[in-house]
């Protein structure tokens, strides 16, 4: 990465990224029913049902896949940041997945039980064991993880097909009343709340998340490899081949896992959506970032480009802002606005938060050098305090 535009585009698709995230994870902030068989019966309307609608079309199942590219395609900038300064690579390493594991440790704890941090430091060690592999034999292991975990998924809501079992809905509203009951109280609630939910979202991460996130890396180190996205005049021809791929792959796939995500939630037909949006979601995610790229080459979308670069440069701190914002609306020790409001009101909430970031990382990213938490996993990092203050240009 020689020039600042190339190093903008990257910076860009992760504060781009950072959108998608932000409008997932506030649904679960928002509603004790995010995930669970049934709907909120207070918000079942029309609207609320569009809203759902349009997140788990464009955004669930995508969007967390794009973080996960741009942290594989990080991982070969940092091997060469760590050449260029002399230093082994492997320990700096080991020392950043550490920070970054309890960094995330503390989001969960505190903030939010569907925190991706520590999966991520997790898996960037098992990124750190396959980097030596050739190209091809990383492609071929991401494409068996998707296909892997969206067999098993399939495999397991047809076995459910065959032997239905009815849902408990009393039971299901008691736990949703229970879990809003808790999240509006005080901090010790709030806490116990998120480790009882800890306790069983491992299996959310390691049997769905954490396969695909690793496929991600994998083709991101590829792409990073290659400096795709350093070199977008070279590679036209494959972001428009992905961007085909996604809209005949990708699209069809999402429209299936919407529909049955939120029209079917209450019937095994919405795992065998989950599997398909998961063996058809990497192909979105791509015509994303190929879309992105494309744009960022013309005027307007240099200018997009421009807005969205200071927040993704310092999307660790923006990422765990955006949960303490969403904390503070809907839990306890702030507005204790869980479940009432809409998702329609939710959507514009998050937009709106988005929207004061890009301004806020826009001031900040003028002034200083890193974000805050940028800082602190940078000092993690090389084990010694980085420059805080930006170095004013040489007149």
């Amino acid at each position: 990465m020689t020039t600042p535009d190339r190093i903008d585009d990257v910076d860009a698709l992760r504060g781009f990224a950072l959108l998608g995230i932000l409008l997932v994870n506030s649904m679960a902030f928002a509603s004790a029913f995010y995930g669970l068989e049934l709907a909120d019966p207070a918000f079942s309307g029309t609207a609320d049902r569009a809203a759902h609608l349009v997140i788990a079309l464009f955004f669930e199942m995508k969007f967390y896949l794009l973080f996960s590219f741009l942290f594989g395609y990080s991982f070969t900038l940092q091997m060469r940041s760590a050449e260029k300064s002399g230093e082994a690579f492997v320990p700096r390493l080991l020392r950043r997945q550490a920070g970054l594991w309890l960094i995330g440790l503390a989001h969960a704890v505190l903030l939010f039980h569907g925190d991706i941090l520590t999966t991520y430091a997790v898996l960037g060690l098992v990124l750190l064991v396959l980097r030596n592999r050739s190209d091809a034999g990383l492609l071929r292991l991401a494409r068996w993880l998707v296909i892997l975990i969206a067999i098993a998924w399939s495999a397991l809501g047809i076995l459910i097909a065959l032997d239905p079992m009815p849902l408990d809905r009393p039971a299901i509203l008691a736990a949703a009343e229970a879990t809003e009951v808790a999240f509006r109280g005080d901090w010790d609630a709030i806490i116990g709340q998120h480790l009882t939910e800890l306790s069983s979202v491992w299996v959310i991460l390691g049997l769905l998340q954490a396969p695909c996130a690793l496929a991600m890396f994998l083709l991101g180190l590829i792409a990073g490899r290659k400096k795709m996205l350093a070199r977008p005049q070279e590679n036209q021809q494959l972001f428009r081949r992905l961007i085909r791929a996604g809209l005949w792959i990708g699209l069809p796939g999402a429209v299936i896992y919407a529909y049955a995500s939120v029209e079917m939630r209450d019937s095994p037909i919405a795992i065998i959506g989950l599997s398909i949006g998961l063996l058809t979601g990497p192909f979105l995610t791509g015509a994303y970032v190929a879309g992105m790229m494309l744009l960022f080459g013309s005027k307007a979308g240099q200018r997009l480009r421009d807005l969205l670069a200071p927040a993704g440069r310092m999307a660790l701190s923006n990422y765990l802002l955006q949960s303490l914002i969403s904390a503070l609306i809907y839990h306890g020790y702030g507005l204790g606005l869980i479940g009432q409001v809409s998702p329609l009101a939710t959507v514009a909430i998050a937009l709106a938060i988005f929207t004061a970031q890009l301004f806020a990382s826009r001031w900040w990213m003028a002034r200083f050098a890193y974000g805050p938490l940028e800082w602190v996993l940078r000092f993690i990092t090389i084990w010694r305090a980085p420059q805080w203050r930006r170095t004013a240009p040489a007149r």
